[in-house]
């Protein structure tokens, strides 16, 4: 039976006012969000990732126009929902965990009072019942002696700890929605490893459903269900994470593949030339084209639809087209295949 759809993005469509221009910085993204899965959303800064989770959660900034599209909760465009509203919504529904996480904590308040006054605001909780659900928190992201770190100031805790509180303070509110906007980036490897596990365990006791923006593929190997991945405020490939890492399609998902580190190998990274279009300025055929070596002379001229693989995979390339000529995967991504699959 197919999961229940918590969340849909249709065609939504942002650009934002600057000196120089107009910038396009969502082009018609469309995707869903299904009860406790993993959707990682994948690309290079600038691709629209971010623009994209602060459009759900209602953060976009003053310059930005939203020129169309949908985001569908609970029967509710989130677009539509007024803002004194849409606190109903952000944090006590969706939550989101940012890559810093200093810009959610205040710096001069205990760790354990700002756990308490969300429960307190958001759950209505006595002060007493919060104050232990606080510490109950604390110990289930895995902070070392809570009860003692509650009265402790976010500047006592490492990156790694630090983390952990804003991952408690969203679980304070019982979302069920769980937006990381690359939360694991400004952390060392092993750090990282240890946040994507307490992610991933959460999401399964908790039942979570998880947006997670990075521009890493590798780091959301082993936690994400499906994956799309962006490039120029498009979703260009979107499919299962079997999809994307045995079948990719796309050569921007075969640019990433191919610069994505390995223990495994010793092989030289492929780093992908050139640099994003300037979207102020929007190119006519496909975006990667000018940095993609595979690029047919229709995608200099052309912007290519989305092709189906199969149910669960699509992609937007001329190279799906019938009449479009056979293209060998790079080497980089079949040894990053057959590493994977060593290691599954």
């Amino acid at each position: 039976m197919d999961k229940q759809t918590l969340l849909s993005v249709s065609d939504l469509k942002i650009s934002f006012k600057t000196q120089y221009g107009i910038l396009q910085a969502i082009r018609g993204v469309s995707f869903e969000l299904k009860k406790g899965e993993t959707l990682a959303i994948v690309g290079e800064s600038g691709s629209g990732k971010s623009v994209t989770s602060k459009a759900i959660m209602g953060l976009l900034a003053g310059n930005s126009i939203v020129e169309d599209g949908q985001i569908m909760y609970q029967n509710r465009d989130l677009l539509q929902i007024p803002e004194e509203l849409f606190h109903e919504i952000r944090g006590s529904k969706i939550s989101m965990i940012f890559q810093d996480p200093m810009s959610s904590l205040n710096p001069i308040v205990k760790i354990g009072k700002q756990i308490t006054e969300t429960l307190i605001f958001k759950m209505n909780m006595p002060r007493k019942i919060a104050q232990e659900r606080a510490i109950e928190l604390m110990r289930e992201v895995g902070i070392p002696e809570p009860e003692k770190r509650y009265h402790q100031y976010p500047f006592q805790f490492s990156g790694g700890m630090r983390q952990r509180i804003v991952i408690a303070i969203a679980l304070a509110n019982n979302a069920e929605i769980l937006i990381c906007d690359e939360p694991t980036t400004a952390l060392d490897v092993t750090i990282q490893a240890q946040i994507l596990d307490l992610i991933n365990k959460l999401k399964k006791e908790k039942n979570l459903s998880i947006i997670f923006i990075t521009h890493d593929l590798g780091v959301v190997a082993n936690v994400a269900d499906r994956i799309g991945v962006m490039y120029a405020g498009k979703i260009v490939e979107i499919g299962t994470a079997d999809d994307i890492f045995y079948d990719p399609r796309h050569p921007y998902t075969w640019a990433l593949l191919s610069s994505m580190p390995s223990l495994a190998t010793s092989e030289k990274l492929d780093a992908i030339g050139g640099t994003p279009p300037n979207m102020i300025y929007p190119p006519k055929g496909d975006a990667f084209a000018p940095r993609n070596k595979y690029a047919l002379k229709l995608d200099l001229e052309l912007e290519p639809p989305m092709f189906e693989v199969s149910e669960t995979h699509s992609a937007a390339t001329w190279l799906l087209h019938p009449d479009a000529p056979k293209v060998t995967l790079p080497d980089a991504v079949l040894q990053v295949q057959k590493n994977r699959g060593k290691n599954k």
